[in-house]
């Protein structure tokens, strides 16, 4: 290519100044061969797979720069941080060919003296150092380096982290790492105090935090407490209980729930539970999680108001119990209850390579879990749940994202079906928006949701880009969603809206429900604000047997982001 003028002119304003470059294009040359030259150090087959540019090729500069970079990052993961690729071009100017050869310097294997943390305020440096896999004192590795920044981005209190090398002055093979890190808000504290009429005056609150003084531990509280509802929880984990990365999470939870004035059907419960887990890695990516937890729970129906499905539950199971009671007026009602202590075994494996620990637009989630009561204790049951999360880049700055989740679960022994504190719920949010929240699948014989034992939902979303500024605090996409929850146990029945038809919530394709629409999502002080608007695209409209689904177009939540 040759440049036959240049030509500078200047607005009459003599405000802008326009560059006019003449150019000739010249001959098309092609690549008559490609090959590396120098001194290699790692086999040259591997280098050379590296090559981009190929016989027959037309000549193209993009094609020998990738190369150059790739070459050069290859020797830098054993060590070689600063290696020169020279492209070195012969040309043919009769054929109009080109022989290219890259010529490797690798220069001189270069080692870490320190690796330091800047804009650091609240983590503590053993935090942000047991997540490196580049050591000092160990020849300095590209793909350590860039591993390195993934585990610490994928922190949930760290925003963005980036790293420069910087060589020892009067050392030719010795180079500082610095790491330039970014935190975001690690605690979430909110609190309230309220009135309604159904409920008389409520107060709530709940602390959060996942970097509890600094230390990487979580930390969450939360109360609630009315006329009819009380819930006291606490949990605590410890990510690097040992320096093999075992992590430990103990809970404990208090609830005293009455739902005779809440628009779902009457049923109390009373339980306080303790659980204590570990979880073990198995590779950089994978780990194994082990837990146990017990729960002694009291439960209770009434014969006016509660659900025939929940009245027959705490009647055949665990130590069932009944009562009468006569009001002001002399009406008697039946109340049925049963008591009983469960014991709860767990193992989890999960799979995490998801590039930041929020709002993330490459890597992998998996989880499966498994989940199983004692044989022989009062209740017995199980429940196995899988999830999948994969963002993949579509063009450009567009992503998608595909998020698969089943879950299903039953009893065994004696016990006739799941507890109703175990059953799944769909619709709202985390399931499919457009819905009302936990308002899909099986209906009690008041018309209101029961939960089943199978849930299915499949989401996918196409996440718009965002200003580089927004990227780490906000979200915005279009997404699809498609799921529904049923019962698979013949042992529970559901009547229609008759009260006298029997209807089933077996499993079918054309039962899925879907919908689509716009969600937004702003990470914020108080938590995670999420906002959607979705449309239900085959909503069940019901008749004189079958219950409607209950739909909400506009839904709003706030939940913990850590």
């Amino acid at each position: 290519m040759d440049i036959e003028s240049a030509q500078v002119t200047i607005s009459p304003e003599k405000d802008d100044m326009f560059i006019t470059v003449s150019v000739k294009e010249g001959e098309i040359y092609k690549i008559a061969d490609a090959s590396i030259a120098g001194q290699t150090i790692v086999p040259l087959k591997d280098l050379q797979q590296l090559v981009l540019v190929q016989k027959g090729q037309i000549y193209n500069q993009q094609m020998i720069s990738a190369t150059q970079k790739l070459i050069e990052n290859r020797l830098g993961i054993e060590g070689y941080a600063f290696a020169k690729v020279d492209p070195v071009p012969k040309l043919d100017d009769e054929k109009k060919e080109v022989t290219m050869t890259f010529l490797v310097d690798p220069g001189k294997r270069v080692y870490v003296r320190h690796v330091t943390f800047a804009g650091v305020t609240r983590t503590n440096d053993v935090v942000l150092r047991r997540e490196l896999r580049q050591l000092e004192g160990a020849w300095v590795s590209n793909i350590l380096l860039e591993r390195s920044k993934q585990r610490i981005q994928q922190l949930p209190y760290i925003e963005k982290v980036e790293f420069e090398k910087n060589r020892v002055e009067g050392s030719d093979d010795l180079v500082d790492v610095e790491y330039t890190i970014k935190e975001r808000p690690s605690a979430q504290l909110s609190g309230g105090i309220g009135y309604s009429a159904s409920s008389s005056f409520m107060l709530n609150g709940s602390y959060a935090d996942s970097n509890f003084m600094g230390t990487g531990k979580r930390v969450a509280f939360e109360l609630n407490t009315g006329k009819y509802a009380k819930v006291l929880s606490f949990s605590n984990t410890n990510q690097y209980l040992t320096i093999n990365n075992i992590s430990r999470t103990y809970s404990m939870r208090y609830s005293d729930v009455t739902q005779f004035v809440s628009a779902s059907s009457d049923f109390s419960s009373k339980s306080i539970s303790g659980g204590l887990e570990f979880g073990y890695p198995i590779s950089e990516i994978q780990g194994l999680r082990f837990g146990m937890n017990v729960t002694r729970s009291e439960l209770l129906t009434t014969s006016s108001g509660s659900a025939l499905q929940a009245q027959n539950w705490v009647q055949q199971n665990g130590k069932p119990y009944s009562r009468s009671a006569v009001d002001d007026y002399g009406n008697i009602f039946e109340f049925f209850g049963s008591r009983y202590t469960g014991f709860e075994l767990s193992a989890a494996w999960y799979l995490q390579s998801l590039n930041r620990g929020l709002f993330p637009d490459r890597g992998q989630r998996q989880s499966l879990s498994l989940s199983s009561s004692i044989p022989g204790t009062s209740i017995e049951y199980w429940v196995a749940d899988y999830q999948f999360v994969q963002y993949v880049p579509i063009w450009r700055r567009l992503t998608g994202m595909v998020n698969l989740r089943a879950s299903y679960g039953d009893s065994f022994g004696s016990t006739t079906a799941l507890p109703p504190y175990r059953l799944f719920f769909g619709g709202g949010p985390d399931t499919v928006r457009g819905y009302r929240e936990s308002r899909l699948g099986p209906k009690d014989n008041y018309g209101n949701p029961y939960g089943g034992n199978f849930l299915v939902v499949a989401r996918s979303e196409l996440i718009i880009p965002m200003p580089e500024k927004f990227q780490s605090s906000a979200r915005v996409s279009l997404f699809y969603d498609m799921g529904n929850v049923f019962s698979t146990n013949n042992n529970v029945q559901f009547y229609g809206r008759d009260t006298l038809t029997p209807v089933t919530y077996k499993f079918k394709y054309s039962s899925l429900r879907r919908s689509a629409g716009l969600s937004v999502e702003w990470l914020a002080p108080l938590g995670l604000f999420r906002f959607s608007y979705g449309v239900p695209l085959n909503p069940q409209k019901g008749n004189s047997v079958i219950f409607p689904d209950e739909k909400e177009r506009f839904q709003f939540s706030v939940g913990q982001a850590f």
